[in-house]
């Protein structure tokens, strides 16, 4: 089997990684391109966190290697994972320790203003989670800005319809043939 591949979408919260990541799927389906489709914010989710593990990363990691031994048993080598930081250089080590030290890598961050992040916020939020999740909208959307990697695609929603944004996320991978960006295996 060749090397496995993933493309990361990261993004803010209210910039519509899930909704994109679900539509890149489709367009994939569509081309018949074979793959398999993980939102990394359940990787993590337990509460309390586990023992020494406050950031849920080794259990992030623990589930995302198990998940994608999973797909990759059953034939699948291409991987769409959306999570807000899963484009920074540090999630790397967890890819090629889950996925093989021959992963190729595709990130793409999906960016938003911070009025456009907001709106999408306000509408999906109905619980008491929305001030927190506005203010940590604008602390990571400055984080990703300045950290991710410059091979990283960057790709703007505001205005957008999802099916727009999905065809420049599928075009950053090449997986239909089309490749628009520089790929990385770091």
């Amino acid at each position: 089997m060749h090397d496995a591949e993933v493309l990361l979408i990261g993004g803010r919260a209210g910039v519509g990684k899930t909704t994109v990541g679900w539509e890149v799927s489709a367009l994939l389906r569509c081309a018949a391109v074979a793959h398999a489709v993980i939102d990394g914010d359940f990787m993590g989710q337990a509460h309390p966190a586990p023992k020494g593990d406050p950031h849920r990363a080794q259990i992030t990691e623990a589930n995302l290697t198990a998940v994608w031994a999973n797909f990759a048993q059953r034939g699948y080598r291409r991987l769409i994972y959306t999570n807000t930081v899963s484009v920074l250089p540090e999630a790397t080590g967890m890819f090629e320790r889950a996925m093989g030290t021959g992963v190729g890598i595709t990130r793409v961050l999906l960016t938003a203003s911070d009025a456009t992040a907001r709106e999408r916020l306000v509408g999906r939020e109905l619980g008491s989670e929305l001030q927190r999740e506005l203010e940590g909208s604008v602390r990571k959307a400055r984080l990703l800005d300045q950290r991710a990697p410059a091979e990283t695609v960057r790709v703007a929603t505001d205005g957008r319809c999802v099916v727009d944004i999905a065809r420049e996320v599928v075009a950053a991978t090449g997986w239909t043939g089309t490749h628009l960006a520089r790929r990385s295996a770091r």
